[in-house]
C-alpha cells in the first residue's frame, strides 16, 4: 500500500474533478477512511463492498482491514481508470464493478458474509438504503455515510422533527446508530453539509417483501400529511377509521408520535386486508 501515490495525485493524473451529477465528494484524509473502517467492526473474513470508491480512499482503507474481499461498485469510467493501480497491488482480492449501484443485486454478485461499507454518494443514498433494507438478511451489517440530515432522520426517534418515513422503516429493519460525523471540510471539493456515518445491523427475522411493502404504504400516507391526523392522512389506504380502530391507535394522533411498533401494526393489519396489494 505504501507504493501507492497520495490520493491526490491520482485525482490530477486522472483528471478526477468530482462530479455534482454524480453527488462526488471525495474523502481523502487515509486517518478518517480507517476509522470508517473501524466502525463497520470485524471484518475478517467479510466480503466487504464499497459503493462510489472515487480515487480509492475509503478502497485503500477496506484492503489495509482483513477483508477476504473488496467490490466496489462505481458508475464514473474515470474513477475505474483511476482504480487501476490498486487492483493490480490486490490481485484476486479487490474487483471493481462499473454499474449504477441502484441497478446491482448485492446478493447474487458478493459472496456472503457481506458488508457494506460506504461513502454514499449524496444524490442516491437514500434510494440506496431503502432498497438494501427490502433485502436486509442479506447482510452482516451496513457502515454508510451520509448528509449529517439524512443520517440524523435515520436515527431520529418519535415526536421530533427529524423523525419520519426514512426512520421508521429503517429501525424495524435494523439497529441504527451514528457512529461518526465529519465537518464539511473533510472532503474535496467541501459539500455545503456535514456529514455522518450510520452504522446498521439488520434485526434477525426480516420481514417479507409484502409486509415490507405493506409498511411503505403506510408510512408514506402518514408522513406524506403529517400535519394531518392520522383518520385523514391515511385516508388512501381505504377505511382510515377501522384501520386505526383495530391497531388499537387513536384517530386523532399524528404521523410523527406513532412509535415503529405501532407503524408495524398498522403494515400487519393492512396487508392481511388487503393481501393483493
Amino acid at each position: 500500500m505504501t507504493d501507492l501515490p497520495p490520493l491526490r495525485e491520482v485525482i490530477a493524473r486522472f483528471g478526477l474533478d468530482a462530479r455534482k451529477s454524480l453527488g462526488q465528494h471525495f474523502l481523502l484524509d487515509l486517518n478518517l477512511t480507517a476509522r470508517i473502517v473501524r466502525a463497520a467492526g470485524a471484518m475478517d473474513g467479510r466480503h466487504a463492498i464499497e459503493i462510489g470508491p472515487g480515487p480509492g480512499g475509503l478502497t485503500r482503507a477496506l484492503l489495509a482491514s482483513k477483508a477476504a474481499s473488496v467490490t466496489a461498485i462505481e458508475r464514473d469510467p474515470r474513477c475505474v481508470d483511476a482504480l487501476a493501480d490498486l487492483v493490480a497491488a490486490h490481485p484476486g482480492r479487490l474487483s471493481i464493478v462499473e454499474a449504477d449501484a441502484l441497478a446491482v443485486d448485492l446478493g447474487t454478485r458478493v459472496p456472503p458474509p457481506r458488508k457494506v461499507v460506504a461513502n454514499l454518494p449524496y444524490n442516491v443514498g437514500t434510494p440506496l438504503l431503502v432498497g438494501w433494507l427490502t433485502q436486509a438478511g442479506a447482510f452482516e451489517s451496513l457502515t454508510l455515510m451520509f448528509q449529517q440530515e439524512v443520517a440524523e432522520r435515520i436515527v431520529a426517534v418519535p415526536d421530533s422533527s427529524a423523525y419520519g418515513r426514512l426512520s421508521v422503516l429503517a429501525q424495524w429493519i435494523a439497529k441504527a446508530r451514528i457512529v461518526l460525523r465529519l465537518p464539511a471540510a473533510a472532503f474535496t471539493p467541501p459539500p455545503k453539509v456535514a456529514s455522518a456515518v450510520v452504522h446498521l445491523v439488520p434485526r434477525p427475522g426480516q420481514p417479507s417483501r409484502a409486509l415490507f411493502a405493506a409498511l411503505e404504504r403506510v408510512t408514506a400516507a402518514a408522513f406524506g400529511q403529517r400535519r394531518k391526523m392520522l383518520r385523514s392522512a391515511l385516508k388512501p389506504l381505504g377505511d382510515a377509521e377501522a384501520l386505526l380502530n383495530e391497531a388499537g391507535i387513536d384517530p386523532s394522533r399524528r404521523a410523527e408520535t406513532l412509535s415503529v411498533a405501532e407503524f408495524e401494526r398498522l403494515a400487519l393489519i393492512l396487508s392481511q386486508s388487503h393481501p393483493d396489494h
